[in-house]
């Protein structure tokens, strides 16, 4: 048959007697059983004690297939030890023409699957395997797949398409994995998107092939890195800016520094990874950074624009922007004002970079964003005051009051406050600012976003339900564009330690009705963090609400597989959470007393 052939492929070229032949030679003669002797004789093992040996073998039942497949197989084992010899012994120049030339001897038994490995080997060791033999390689599939990655790499540098192919199912898989983690049906405050730390992720599987796939390869890191550009600018998916810092803190984990010192941004990353790490900025390394970032030389702006990328990993803006949260309140208790504090400046520049990535890399305009000074003089010193009323808040609960009443806490938001927060503005709700920091609040904005958007989870992680409830509406109204998924994962999450209070009426109307349930209106994603939260904290919720927003909660034709799904697990959970019929009315009693027959526990 066709596969057959393969067995023999290129035999015929060196002058070697393949199957082909054997029929040649048995249709015509006239004696068959003459013909197979004379063939053996021609073309068997030419060892002269081999002929009173083999009769031997054959008294003890052993096939001649058997003792040729084992001589042969023990040959291609001495070959490819000899091979790997030459690559290492005598001079590069010597070595590699031996290589060279038992490859061209070789080559045309490519496709015979027991020569095949010899061949490969040969490859694996010459630094550049000629043009030509790559191109054959490259034309046939199957020995495309059988090349080692050493061997694809000579290729892909010159054929950045295939590398592309190669390197996109990767990327698809990854960006996947990272979405499954946001999407995941547990929820925990201990367990979340940032849990993993930074050298466990560099051993994700994608990860690992990349680094292989690159090996020492500049020109392939840089084709890689131009695809997560690239990815990223037609998708605004920040899970590739945490790409390009994973496989670039990967390629440092292995001194690969053929490409580490090559990449400019390698020893920012490697510092920010450290602070990644320990999920803060200390001030030891925040000098470090910011000495990278003033250290950028006239003409060399353009490294700004993968400095951003790096600081837009998600990650990156997690440890910045609790860093910031953790400055305000050390700046509280210093009695200092934001602008008087260089280390949260620092931060604010970073954060500032990393809000930009996307804009700097799209037009290629590579300067930092320019710090608005209402954010440091206006919007911080607000945040600020939410930690004095919370502290004052608490003082005032612990002194004896002569006054019976409880002390309220306050309930009202500075609309100087809400001012800085993306959404619609009421007509005269900010009398006291002026017509150029309005300006400034349409450009900018996402700075002052996030880190109100990290405060809100700082005071759920602190169980700080009074707090919580003061900004939900400011968050409901005004932080409508800043909803991610990586915000929604961590604040559901947070939420399982408010568990408690989804028992009472007037804490879920402002949550799911205040909050989650305007929002499901306006963006999908919200409709899955609500049924994710639900999911877990069912058995918590006043049955009355459960049944109202299982109802509002219903998916519509439009909505995705995944929200359906997620709400048909939610209905099955509550429909085991219902009383039996037989719970509800009294059983009438029969004569015979029955075994008692245990119910199933409720999940």
């Amino acid at each position: 048959g066709p596969g057959h052939f393969f067995l023999y492929a290129g035999l015929q070229e060196l002058g070697v007697a393949n199957g082909e032949d054997l029929i040649f030679f048995l249709t015509n003669c006239t004696e068959p059983l003459k013909a197979i002797e004379q063939f053996q004789t021609e073309n068997g093992v030419l060892l002269p004690s081999l002929q009173y040996a083999l009769p031997f073998l054959d008294l003890h039942g052993t096939p001649r297939l058997e003792f040729h497949q084992s001589v042969f197989d023990e040959l291609r084992e001495k070959l490819l030890e000899r091979v790997s010899a030459i690559a290492l012994e005598g001079k590069v120049e010597e070595r590699y023409k031996k290589l060279e030339d038992l490859l061209e001897k070789s080559f045309s038994l490519v496709k015979m699957p027991s020569i095949q490995p010899v061949v490969m080997c040969v490859f694996f060791f010459l630094p550049k395997v000629p043009e030509k033999k790559l191109k054959l390689v490259m034309a046939d599939k199957d020995l495309y797949k059988a090349c080692a990655v050493e061997v694809k790499r000579q290729i892909w540098q010159d054929n950045q398409a295939l590398f592309g192919d190669e390197v996109s199912p990767l990327l698809k898989q990854y960006i996947l994995e990272k979405e499954n983690i946001l999407f995941s049906n547990d929820i925990s405050f201990l367990q979340n998107f940032f849990s993993p730390s930074p050298k466990t992720r560099r051993q994700g599987e994608v990860v690992q092939k990349l680094t292989q796939m690159i090996g020492k390869n500049v020109k392939l890191y840089d084709m890689v890195l131009q695809f997560l550009r690239t990815l990223f600018l037609r998708t605004r998916n920040v899970h590739y800016c945490t790409l390009r810092a994973e496989l670039l803190m990967s390629l440092h984990d292995l001194e690969i520094s053929e490409i580490c010192t090559v990449d400019p941004c390698h020893k920012f990353t490697w510092c920010l990874d450290a602070c990644i790490r320990e999920k803060f900025v200390d001030n030891k390394r925040a000098r470090e950074l910011q000495g990278f970032l003033d250290g950028v030389k006239k003409g060399q702006e353009q490294v700004l624009g993968d400095l951003s990328m790096i600081l837009c990993d998600p990650f990156a803006i997690n440890t910045l922007a609790l860093s910031t949260i953790r400055h305000l309140q050390d700046l509280v208790g210093q009695d200092t004002l934001p602008r008087e504090s260089p280390d949260l400046l620092l931060l604010l520049r970073m954060l500032s970079l990393g809000q930009g990535a996307w804009d700097m890399i799209d037009s290629q305009v590579f300067k930092e964003p320019k710090m608005e000074a209402e954010l440091i003089t206006r919007f911080l010193p607000l945040l600020m005051s939410f930690v004095v009323d919370d502290h004052t808040f608490t003082v005032d609960q612990k002194l004896p009051s002569e006054e019976k009443g409880p002390i309220p806490y306050p309930s009202t938001i500075p609309e100087a406050f809400t001012f800085f927060l993306p959404g619609p503005k009421a007509a005269g709700s900010q009398p006291d600012l002026a017509g150029e920091l309005f300006f400034w609040f349409l450009q900018e904005n996402k700075i002052a976003c996030e880190i109100g958007l990290y405060y809100i989870l700082h005071i759920t992680k602190q169980r700080n339900k009074n707090a919580f409830l003061r900004l939900l509406p400011a968050l409901g109204k005004f932080f409508d564009l800043a909803f991610s998924d990586i915000f929604l994962h961590l604040l559901t999450g947070n939420l399982t330690l408010l568990s408690d209070e989804f028992a009472l009426e007037e804490f879920c109307t402002s949550l799911f009705d205040g909050f989650f349930l305007t929002a499901c209106s306006r963006k999908e994603n919200f409709f899955f963090h609500v049924l994710r939260l639900l999911l877990h904290l069912h058995h918590k919720v006043a049955p009355a609400k459960l049944e109202s927003l299982q109802k509002a909660l219903e998916p519509t034709k439009q909505s995705g597989e995944a929200v359906k799904e997620l709400y048909n697990q939610l209905s099955e959970k509550l429909e085991l959470r219902k009383p039996s019929p037989a719970e509800v009315t009294e059983t009438p009693s029969m004569e015979l007393p029955l075994p008692t027959v245990p119910t199933p526990a409720s999940r």
